[in-house]
């Protein structure tokens, strides 16, 4: 394994100089981020598991907690990973609608009854939407989140050459959530505080009372916590609340192959998994990306959130963002601006 300072309790801070890094990183990144990602309200990029840049913005500061969007897909399928290592979730190979005896009719067993986890976590499971445009509004007012998304599941299942269809969906993220629920018999994030967040000293994120379900109450700047649905169950698509340090850590943890300080959170097969590239450049509700042969790993959500790992560099970035329409992809800024200043190993 490569070296790591890890951050127990606290991160070390040291010059990036020192870890492989451009001289003139924090100038650079500097100029790039205010002139260009004018939305981000904090980075932190960590070299060998200390922070060599660090900067907030927008009257931010490494204590305030920001709406990660869909961010909080990748910290969900950590969650499976973990439940299928207790012995929750017996593998990813079992069918979804299993959890959900109560609501099978013959319309699901139809267009659900073939699909499953890892249908969820590949994106492989076809919508009655056009892509990328999920009723996300239709689906956070109604009463039932689990029947809506089911609902709106076909059973068109391959494509020309055999190629399984992605379909980008944040209500297959809050499924996959319901099952976490019903197998480990607590909500995500309880189970999220027990076995993931506090192993690795990130906060524990308390109980969020949801008042209403408006927009503002679901992705506004407001939100604390993370965000439930009427039932209870923790949404699993968005909604969780995370300081760029807690960012910083969780994706420490997935360039060190699931292992925090001598224990194996995550298993490491389930990060491999979260590696593998395929034609849809998505696996596990992680991003892949390329850059000169090396290969980057991306947890993103809207606004300009992101938290990445590049095994190549032992290198993590995490950003957090406030949420702005057609926000400049922070991949950009990585691509261009962070992986031309890291050394080799």
């Amino acid at each position: 394994m490569q070296k790591v300072n890890w951050p127990v309790p606290q991160w070390q801070v040291k010059d990036p100089r020192k870890q492989g890094m451009d001289k003139d990183l924090s100038r650079r990144l500097h100029s790039a981020i205010t002139s260009e990602y004018g939305n981000t309200n904090g980075i932190v990029v960590v070299r060998n598991g200390s922070i060599v840049y660090e900067e907030y913005f927008n009257g931010y500061g490494p204590d305030m907690p920001v709406h990660v969007a869909s961010v909080t897909k990748s910290v969900l399928s950590a969650l499976v990973g973990i439940a299928i290592d207790q012995g929750y979730i017996p593998s990813v190979s079992q069918r979804v609608m299993e959890y959900f005896p109560d609501q099978v009719s013959e319309e699901h067993i139809s267009n659900c009854g073939n699909v499953t986890i890892e249908n969820l976590l590949n994106m492989t499971v076809p919508y009655a939407f056009e892509d990328w445009r999920e009723p996300l509004n239709q689906l956070c007012t109604s009463s039932d989140w689990v029947e809506f998304t089911l609902d709106m599941m076909r059973n068109r299942w391959e494509t020309g050459g055999g190629k399984k269809h992605f379909q980008y969906s944040s209500g297959g993220a809050h499924l996959l959530s319901a099952v976490v629920q019903r197998a480990a018999r607590t909500c995500a994030r309880e189970f999220a505080n027990r076995y993931l967040f506090e192993p690795i000293g990130m906060a524990v994120i308390p109980d969020y009372h949801m008042e209403s379900y408006t927009y503002e109450s679901l992705f506004g700047e407001n939100v604390r916590g993370w965000v439930h649905d009427p039932d209870g169950i923790t949404t699993g698509g968005w909604g969780l609340t995370m300081t760029p340090r807690d960012m910083a850590r969780f994706g420490l943890l997935y360039l060190n192959m699931g292992m925090w300080n001598g224990t194996q959170i995550i298993p490491e097969v389930w990060v491999r998994q979260s590696m593998k590239r395929n034609s849809n450049r998505y696996a596990y509700m992680w991003w892949q990306f390329e850059c000169r042969g090396v290969a980057v790993h991306a947890a993103m959500g809207d606004g300009g959130n992101m938290i990445c790992w590049v095994p190549d560099r032992n290198l993590v970035v995490a950003m957090a963002s406030g949420f702005v329409p057609d926000a400049k992809s922070r991949w950009l800024l990585v691509r261009d601006h962070i992986l031309p200043a890291v050394e080799e190993i």
